[in-house]
């Protein structure tokens, strides 16, 4: 096996706690195939059935949900050895809730419905790493409701810079998508978060630098 797939395999939370030995033994009594897509390329459309199970090996896929208005908002971006709507898989109703869509070139490792049923009826660990994966998915899902629907503009992007802050254990933090990404992914203009971000620098909150942050006082990040 390709050590790019066993690398990104290794990321997967199907297979924690396997070492690639492990991992490479799993997948060889598998079927399975690689599946390329071109940036900006789409890989599903909201409505259409879940029929594989796909783990990214490489590249960013982008999940995003629109309203009947037409205003999207993005739900999350899957990278390297993400499983792609892993709910859907065997679930009575597969219809994708959400249209994706290449951010870069992707590859994806994909194995039919049948095949990933084999693979975790197999092994008890891969089984128990896959009801667990669901379980963190239902744990993200009501997180992201309650932001979206229950936090004012001040909160969301309070929230965002909070939360980057603790992944990298800084105050002074890196933004890796640009400020329209950002809006899009809590459902607000991009003029409201320009606006907050603003407010919080004259409040003495932040200091802005492109997409470099410096927080300067938590306190005032209410």
């Amino acid at each position: 096996m390709d050590s790019q797939i066993i690398s990104a395999l290794r990321l997967c939370p199907l297979f924690a706690g396997m070492e690639a030995a492990g991992i490479e033994e799993a997948m060889a009594a598998t079927g399975y195939r690689i599946a390329e897509y071109g940036a900006q390329e789409v890989y599903a459309v909201a409505g259409i059935p879940c029929k594989y199970a796909d783990i990214v090996v490489s590249g960013v896929l982008v999940c995003r949900m629109a309203s009947f208005s037409g205003k999207q908002v993005e739900v999350s971006r899957l990278k390297a050895g993400d499983v792609v709507a892993p709910a859907f898989i065997f679930s009575h109703d597969r219809s994708m809730p959400v249209s994706v869509e290449a951010d870069t070139k992707v590859a994806v490792l994909r194995m039919t419905r049948e095949a990933f049923k084999e693979l975790i009826d197999r092994d008890g660990q891969l089984r128990m790493n896959f009801i667990r994966t669901l379980s963190d998915i239902d744990v993200f899902l009501t997180r992201k409701m309650k932001i979206l629907s229950l936090f004012t503009v001040r909160e969301k992007v309070a929230y965002l810079l909070l939360e980057r802050a603790g992944e990298q254990m800084s105050e002074t933090i890196q933004l890796h998508r640009s400020r329209q990404e950002i809006a899009d992914s809590f459902g607000i203009q991009k003029f409201s978060l320009l606006r907050v971000l603003s407010e919080f620098e004259k409040e003495g909150a932040i200091r802005v630098n492109g997409r470099t942050i410096e927080i300067l006082d938590r306190r005032r990040l209410k």
